[in-house]
Parts: structure tokens; sequence; C-alpha cells
């Protein structure tokens, strides 16, 4: 079965490196969970541990990681960091997993 638009190549290797790292940034549960939350707004360490039910070590490790990916950012207010999203990508396609995932459970409904 030829793939839709009528190209029969392969994707390029790039594409599905870059792919590849997005799926592996949603791949933890607690991850999916902070870019679940972060969709819907900015928030620091503490209310994302407190929405998340995680201990805020565990979140600050996380947010690293997606920070390091470029997924999110910080900036200081006062003492706390402030993190949001950096590409709405990310947002969109963890909506889409959890709807794949859970096909029967409204993605707009899901409490974070």
């Amino acid at each position: 079965m030829a793939a839709s638009g009528g190209a029969d190549a392969d994707a390029p290797t790039q594409a599905l490196d870059a792919a590849a790292l997005m799926f592996g940034l949603l791949a933890s549960p607690l991850r999916l969970h902070i870019v679940w939350v972060l969709a819907q707004g900015e928030s620091d360490v503490t209310q994302l541990a407190l929405r998340v039910g995680a201990r805020a070590q565990a979140v600050s490790q996380h947010l690293a990681r997606l920070k390091l990916a470029g997924a999110v950012r910080a900036r200081s207010e006062g003492r706390h960091q402030i993190y949001e999203m950096t590409d709405p990508r990310l947002s969109a396609s963890a909506r889409a997993m959890l709807a794949l995932a859970a096909p029967d459970v409204d993605a707009d409904g899901l409490s974070a």
C-alpha cells in the first residue's frame, strides 16, 4: 500500500530522529503529565509537583530534561523559576497520545 500523497520514499532519517526524540520526551508518565500541565499555562516547580502528585526534586529532574531538549523554558520570578512550554507541537503530541491511548476519555476534560 502506498503512503498518502503518492510517495513511496522512506522518511528522512533526520525527521525520524526528531520524532523519536519528541516521543522519548513523552515516554515517561510523569514527564507527560508535566507537559500536560504546562500546556495549560506556566507554573513553578512547587505547583507542578502538587498538580502531578510527585516530589519537587523529581519534577525538577524531568523539567531539566525538557529544558535541555528545548521543550520548556524558565524565567526567574523572585526566588522561583517559572516554567512554560516553548513548542506547542509537543503539547499537541501529548494530547494526541492521550486521545489514542484512552479514546473513551475526552482529552479536554482530563484533570491535570
